[in-house]
């Protein structure tokens, strides 16, 4: 097994990491008194953020720096939670993602304005001069604005073992983790186009590949002809689990008993929003099942941004920080302009 990863991932060393991240997530969020007190006794809030990651506290730290009264909600369920590092974020390069929002969440808190809660919003509903949010607890609050960062929920296929890999062995991106595991026995889990195009971008990563189409090919016969030109192997078979331990695949099981050895698949799977909470409010989606924005992140609904991969393909940390600036800055220049027609 050739080993080119950046910082070394021994078994040993990864259950110390995804322990350290773990009491990351689980630590209380270091807020000034200033926040504490407003948490407990203000309800109205010029801007909610749904969704406390990367992209909504970008957004938070945008408003905040605008001396907006902001109300970040979030659950501490980001989707990249297992995933050991994460990669090609400019000065961050390498860094636990638990890490990164930690540190991200506490410089955030230090802008007075912005105010933070752990619970799930799980009511929105339209209310004169904005909007009205019910969380799980009961609570209830209203805002001016609303910022959609609630992400998405992969929904993985029934291959036992998937879940567990999910970004650790199994992945989304090259850019993301593609250099920490380069030439190493790697599948593509596709069919078709999609599994076409992933497999011919992967192949610059590895020579060592495999496409898995986990039942009959739908490849065209000039698509399978080019990978076969370029040494790439197509298994039909049946997939029936991934041999894994603590998320690091060693093969794949065939529904027929046989198994063939990897150490790394890249897989698009499918998503849903990760709440209809956006829908029910009337915000359109797009094709693809992301919420439709413009370019400044606004939605089909007037008051309502989002940002995040919950409104974009590029499945970034970098992306969903640069989107929750914008959505943070352009709600806060909307504002400013509201204001001046009063």
């Amino acid at each position: 097994m050739q080993n080119n990863e950046g910082p070394n991932i021994c078994r040993r060393n990864f259950i110390i990491l995804i322990g350290k991240a773990a009491i990351t997530l689980a630590l209380p969020i270091r807020l000034p008194p200033q926040n504490l007190f407003k948490m407990k006794n203000e309800q109205n809030y010029e801007v909610i953020i749904i969704g406390g990651s990367y992209a909504g506290l970008a957004a938070a730290m945008a408003l905040g720096r605008a001396a907006r009264r902001v109300l970040v909600i979030d659950g501490r369920q980001p989707c990249n939670r297992q995933t050991p590092y994460s990669h090609n974020f400019i000065t961050q390069d390498g860094v636990p993602p638990a890490i990164i929002a930690a540190k991200a969440r506490e410089q955030v808190a230090m802008y007075d304005t912005v105010s933070f809660l752990t619970d799930d919003a799980e009511q929105a509903v339209k209310v004169p001069n904005g909007f009205e949010i019910g969380t799980k607890s009961g609570s209830r609050f209203t805002a001016q604005k609303l910022i959609f960062a609630t992400g998405i929920a992969d929904q993985f296929p029934a291959i036992e073992g998937m879940a567990a890999s999910w970004g650790i062995s199994v992945l989304h991106c090259p850019y993301c983790h593609g250099y920490e595991v380069k030439g190493q026995a790697t599948g593509v889990l596709g069919n078709g186009d999609s599994g076409f195009d992933m497999v011919r971008m992967i192949s610059h990563w590895t020579p060592n590949l495999t496409l898995f189409t986990n039942g009959k090919s739908t490849l065209t016969d000039q698509q399978a002809s080019l990978l076969s030109r370029h040494q790439i192997d197509i298994e039909t078979r049946p997939i029936e689990a991934l041999q894994q331990q603590f998320g690091k695949i060693s093969a794949i099981a065939f529904k027929d008993g046989t198994q063939k050895p990897i150490e790394v698949l890249y897989a698009k799977v499918d998503f849903v929003q990760h709440t209809d909470l956006p829908v029910s409010l009337g915000c359109a989606l797009n094709a693809s099942g992301y919420i439709q924005v413009d370019d400044l992140q606004k939605t089909s609904v007037p008051g309502i941004y989002a940002c995040g991969d919950n409104s974009s393909r590029m499945r970034t940390v970098a992306n969903a920080v640069a989107t929750g600036t914008t959505a943070g800055m352009m709600l806060n220049k909307e504002m400013i302009e509201e204001r001046f027609t009063e």
